[in-house]
């Protein structure tokens, strides 16, 4: 069996070893990203506070892959509302206009991967844009 050669290394990533970003209300904490996977996808986690509400419709050249860790993650993709309770699996592909919120009264956690890398190299700008544009109260649905 031909099995190719890459200059990647296994990796653990324990706790609180990721590269972390503070947004006010929202955190996300980087444990892949381009450089570590070859520029194939990069991993991260996702935290909101209860009751906030989400950056607004945007969208990316990437696609996005959500899965719930806790809470309920309350999102819009290309104008359609759905709710993800924890255990549920979101795939956003590149370009869909997308959103999402916690109405929740219990912090909701979403783990992200994106495909190919690349967001990541995006966070210090959007750190920055949060701390102009604080994130507000959820909507009510």
């Amino acid at each position: 069996m031909n099995i190719p050669t890459t200059a990647r290394k296994p990796r653990i990533v324990r706790p609180g070893e990721g590269r972390s970003y503070d947004m006010g209300r929202m955190r996300a904490e980087f444990h892949a990203d381009g450089e570590e996977t070859a520029e194939r996808y990069s991993l991260s986690e996702w935290w909101l506070q209860p009751h906030t509400g989400g950056p607004g419709a945007h969208a990316h050249d990437d696609d996005h892959i959500y899965y719930v860790l806790a809470g309920t993650l309350n999102l819009h993709i290309d104008g359609e509302p759905a709710d993800a309770p924890r255990g549920s699996y979101a795939l956003i592909p590149g370009g869909t206009p997308h959103d999402f919120e916690n109405r929740g009264a219990e912090v909701c956690g979403f783990i992200c991967i994106n495909t190919p890398a690349g967001f990541e190299r995006k966070m210090p700008q959007l750190v920055e844009w949060f701390a102009e544009n604080p994130l507000g109260d959820a909507s009510d649905g």
